[in-house]
């Protein structure tokens, strides 16, 4: 059985449901996790409200951009500068 990889958003409302009074049993059974993922999760995203895991994700992809234009800009330097290197 594959593992299911579950997004920040999910993670949130797994542990809203934690807050609300659900068992850890229940969850772990509920979606298949394990107690130490559980834990994990918790520690991890337990201090994190709704808005500050958008902002997050914004982060993110802004962050991943960034890397696809500084990728970019690398090989379009050592192309130019092998063309320069070639001329003299």
């Amino acid at each position: 059985m594959p593992k299911k990889r579950y997004k920040e958003t999910e993670i949130h409302k797994i542990l809203q449901e934690y807050k609300d009074g659900t068992s850890i049993s229940r969850i772990i059974e509920k979606y298949g996790i394990s107690q130490a993922t559980f834990y994990n999760w918790k520690s991890r995203y337990g201090s994190l409200s709704s808005a500050d895991i958008n902002q997050l994700n914004k982060l993110k992809e802004d962050n991943e951009r960034l890397k696809r234009m500084f990728a970019d800009l690398s090989l379009e330097n050592l192309t130019l500068k092998a063309k320069l290197k070639k001329k003299h």
